[in-house]
């Protein structure tokens, strides 16, 4: 085994705890929004340092391998598709923690009727950060299809729980800042589906040598 190839597995590893780490945050908010629980919430803005620490490790690793070991090829590919998915991955845990706190401060009032489109709209989201992960980690190029097409469905949900809360306020003058921070949860959501198709993007990258970022577009050679 040469050391390239060590190193790239240790890379690989890291990523991958990574990966672990974002998915369990992301997890635990979802559920901490579905069952209002306030102290699920508090772990996941507690844990996020260490999502960041891993995002500063592995670009560490990466510029350390482009410097010293010259890769090529699809070993080159697979550093810079590294450095591309910590900051996807270092991005949705920040989301995962922001909700967690507007998810604290839900806690706190009765329910709105909507909300069922926001627990949808979060699961959603987790399946799609699922689905990306495993596209990535097989590598898989359907499944990172699969997670593009998914996207469409969240940026409806999202309009939809945003025309919700507004026609709420109008309504009810008193659940104003609560229907402020269920569009703010939705729109991070959306963000973290977003993330989830970056994801899926840097799996095409990788395997296909192609780019195909912001596009969401796929052509017959998927």
């Amino acid at each position: 085994m040469t050391h390239l190839t060590q190193e790239l597995d240790r890379l690989n590893m890291k990523v991958m705890q990574m990966v672990v780490q974002t998915e369990q945050a992301l997890s635990k908010t979802v559920n901490a929004f579905s069952r209002m629980d306030a102290d699920l919430a508090q772990e996941v803005v507690d844990h996020d340092k260490e999502i960041n620490e891993l995002e500063v490790l592995i670009d560490q690793l990466c510029l350390r391998l482009l410097a010293l070991e010259q890769p090529v090829a699809r070993d080159l590919r697979f550093i810079l598709g590294a450095m591309r998915l910590s900051n996807d991955l270092e991005r949705i845990g920040d989301e995962s923690a922001n909700i967690s706190d507007a998810t604290i401060f839900l806690s706190l009032h009765p329910p709105l009727e909507f909300y069922d489109q926001i627990q949808i709209m979060g699961q959603k989201a987790y399946d799609m950060l699922q689905e990306a992960i495993i596209a990535f980690s097989s590598p898989d190029t359907e499944r990172a299809v699969n997670v593009c097409r998914m996207d469409f469905e969240v940026d409806e949900i999202n309009s939809k729980v945003i025309k919700l809360s507004i026609e709420h306020m109008s309504q009810d003058s008193k659940t104003i800042e609560q229907c402020v921070q269920s569009i703010n949860i939705a729109r991070r959501l959306e963000r973290v589906a977003d993330l989830a198709t970056n994801i899926a993007e840097t799996t095409m990258f990788i395997v296909q040598g192609t780019s195909i970022k912001h596009s969401c577009q796929f052509d017959d050679r998927v």
